[in-house]
């Protein structure tokens, strides 16, 4: 590559076209797996500077005598340039080609697909691309959703140019365990492949990017109802000999989330005999999990008490009363209207800005200004009439927390305010709404409820579990009859739980609701041991996936 292109090729616009360099150490472990003669037949979609193929040329090499086939696809000219620079000595047959992947129409003439399929994100992967994409998708009878990213389409047609038996060695986002988008992509490999094994890693390995990725190595055809998992610390280990920990799993339903395969199969089988006990039930079982209100500018619409009086807004008129954005102040059992009180007076946001018929005097010259200001050019105000009127959504009866270090919280909501989307509300089925608004955000403390927390929501950079609407409503919680049934005694422990998590230790007021709960969820206390050992396990792999490569 030129100086010139090299200077056009910025770290952004690589970003942009979902470039991401593999350490050649994992290059070069995935071409050893799949390449298993010098004279195979090996495919790099999107191969950049083809740092899988020039692995692929050393493992040839070693192979024996027979030069190997080498070809690559690459949409930007000039990483192609340089591929074809960097293999042109090695001796094998090599053809790079100037491509858009997706136009290509498959043929099955490869022994394996290697490479780290391009990752852009659905919000940057729009127009002909995504167009593509979804359209070679479909040759497989694959048919992805507007919210699928790049890696999704491009792992089902990658595995097209295969030969029989061929070999597909990916580095794919470990959001093929979890998304909901990536269900059809699951479902393939299952059908597709006769053996596939899962390498996972418990930290993260690209420098600089948080994103976790998994190793798929998949081969043979014909389906399997199982999968081989590796799981590693990092890179060193994988490489080092000593393997990590291998083990068999096989997912209940082809298309279910794969991330109880991150569990030891011991606590595969309490968890799934826990989920069948009759004292078991979900989330969505109690009530309606939703999203909260989207101002499209909570510096503008979401305002302190003190910044209220400078304004001289109309409380009645113009305001409605707020949880503040964020959700640090429902970690406790409840919120109390003398809570949220409290944290207006420490200068929070407990008050938004909604008039719900016409604004008083004061609450015009604040949408004058808001005008000027520029702040109905925003997506969510520009898309509603008027601007200024924020949609609501009914005082929610619990309050859920949504990004979450630890585990997601649930809270009484006794203040009876609104909450915007920094925060999930839930609204009881009515006729367990006393019990739900007494009890539930003490029984959810529970290790089987925090252990479902782990599986069904999704692991984010720097470590945080968030959870979605839809997956708090799979959340496994305790039937209502178990929690009327004890609840004198979740109100016997409630005083010490409530200190517990006033002073940061959690783990403590888990244990508290364990010793209550679980004996009538069935467990006996070795089996409630390991559910805890395997909640504190996958909560730790998403701590180390927030701290640097290894």
């Amino acid at each position: 590559m030129t100086s010139a292109a090299l200077e056009r090729d910025t770290p952004e616009l690589r970003k942009a076209r979902g470039a991401f360099f593999t350490p050649i150490e994992l290059c070069r472990h995935l071409v050893d797996w799949a390449i298993r003669t010098p004279a195979d037949a090996v495919l790099e979609p999107s191969c950049g500077e083809a740092a899988f193929l020039l692995a692929a040329a050393e493992r040839m090499s070693r192979l024996g005598p027979g030069p190997g086939q080498l070809h690559g696809v690459d949409v930007h000219p000039a990483s192609a340039q340089q591929a074809r620079r960097i293999l042109a000595g090695t001796g094998h047959t090599t053809q790079i080609e100037v491509a858009d992947f997706f136009t290509l129409t498959p043929s099955p003439r490869f022994d394996a697909v290697i490479g780290n399929p391009p990752f852009v994100r659905y919000q940057d992967f729009t127009g002909e691309a995504r167009a593509l994409s979804r359209e070679a998708a479909s040759r497989a009878g694959v048919d992805l959703t507007r919210l699928a990213s790049s890696w999704a389409a491009f792992t089902v047609h990658s595995a097209l140019f295969l030969k029989p038996g061929g070999r597909l060695a990916l580095v794919l986002p470990a959001e093929l365990l979890s998304v909901n988008y990536a269900a059809e992509v699951r479902r393939f490999l299952i059908r597709r492949f006769g053996r596939v094994r899962l390498v996972l890693f418990t930290e993260r390995v690209f420098p600089g990017v948080q994103e976790e990725v998994v190793l798929v190595l998949a081969e043979g055809s014909g389906g399997t109802n199982h999968f081989e998992l590796q799981q590693v610390r990092g890179v060193a280990e994988l490489i080092g000999g000593t393997g990590g920990m291998m083990s068999s799993w096989q997912p209940n339903t082809d298309d279910g989330k794969w991330t109880s395969a991150l569990l030891p199969e011991p606590a595969r089988q309490v968890a799934a005999a826990a989920a069948e006990h009759p004292a078991a039930t979900t989330l969505h079982t109690w009530g309606e999990t939703t999203l909260g209100a989207v101002t499209g500018n909570n510096r503008y619409f979401a305002l302190s008490p003190e910044r209220v009086e400078a304004l001289g807004l109309d409380v009645e008129q113009d305001l409605v009363r707020l949880s503040p954005p964020g959700s640090r102040h429902l970690r406790g059992l409840t919120f109390s209207g003398s809570q949220w009180q409290a944290l207006g007076e420490n200068g929070r946001a407990t008050w938004l800005f909604r008039p719900s018929g016409e604004p008083s005097a004061a609450g015009r010259e604040y949408i004058a200004a808001g005008e000027r200001s520029g702040v109905p050019d925003a997506y969510k105000c520009r898309v509603r009439s008027p601007w200024w009127r924020v949609p609501l959504v009914p005082p929610a009866d619990l309050l859920l927390t949504c990004m979450n270090a630890d585990t997601p919280r649930i809270c009484a909501n006794r203040a009876e305010v609104r909450h915007l989307n920094s925060v999930h509300g839930i609204y009881l089925r009515p006729q367990l709404r006393r019990l739900g608004i007494d009890l539930l955000s003490l029984a959810c403390l529970n290790s089987v409820t925090l252990l479902g927390a782990e599986t069904v929501g999704r692991a984010y950079g720097g470590g945080m579990l968030k959870i979605e609407p839809r997956e708090a409503g799979r959340l496994p919680m305790p039937t209502p009859e178990i929690v009327e049934r004890l609840g004198p005694e979740l109100d016997s422990v409630r005083p010490a739980v409530s200190n517990a998590l006033a002073t940061g230790q959690l783990l403590i007021a888990v244990q508290l609701i364990d010793d209550v709960l679980l004996a009538g969820w069935g467990l006996s206390p070795a089996e409630a041991e390991i559910i805890r050992s395997a909640r504190a396990l996958l909560a730790a792999r998403r701590a180390a996936r927030g701290s640097a490569p290894r």
